[in-house]
C-alpha cells in the first residue's frame, strides 16, 4: 500500500489499484410541495406551491374557493349540506382568515385527533 495525494487530501491506495472516480455533483431540482384535496372517490384538486412561497392563510383561502367549485363540478348532487375537513394543525389551516373562509363556504373542520394509523388515511390509501 502506498499513500498518495488526491484532491488535496492524502488517501491510502494499493499499488495496483486504479484512481478513485470523482463524481460530479449536480444541483437537485429542489423540494416541491403539493396541496392535495381528496375524498373517498379520489383526488379532487392538486395544487403545487410556487417556488419561494409559503403556505399561509392568504395562499390557502383561494384554494378553498377553487375546491368548492371543483366539488360542484365533480361531485354534482353528492354535496348537499356540509363538507367535512380532516387535516393537520398547520398554522395556515387554523388561521382566523381560513376559518372565516371555511364558514363562508359551508365547510366544517373536524378536530385533529392524536396520531393513529386508521386516522391517517392518506398514508395508506392516497399513496399506495
Amino acid at each position: 500500500m502506498i499513500r498518495r495525494q488526491s484532491n488535496n487530501q492524502w488517501i491510502w491506495w494499493h499499488s495496483v489499484s486504479h484512481r478513485p472516480k470523482n463524481f460530479r455533483v449536480q444541483k437537485s431540482a429542489g423540494k416541491v410541495l403539493a396541496t392535495n384535496f381528496w375524498d373517498q372517490d379520489g383526488i379532487l384538486l392538486i395544487y403545487y406551491l410556487p417556488k419561494g412561497q409559503t403556505i399561509n392563510a392568504d395562499y390557502y383561502s383561494p384554494l378553498l374557493v377553487q375546491l368548492k367549485d371543483i366539488l360542484k363540478e365533480k361531485r354534482r348532487g353528492l354535496v348537499t349540506k356540509v363538507v367535512l375537513f380532516l387535516y393537520d394543525n398547520a398554522p395556515g389551516h387554523w388561521a382566523l382568515v381560513t376559518q372565516k373562509k371555511l364558514a363562508y363556504l359551508g365547510f366544517q373542520c373536524l378536530d385533529h385527533p392524536p396520531y393513529s394509523p386508521d386516522l391517517a388515511p392518506s398514508d395508506y390509501h392516497l399513496f399506495p
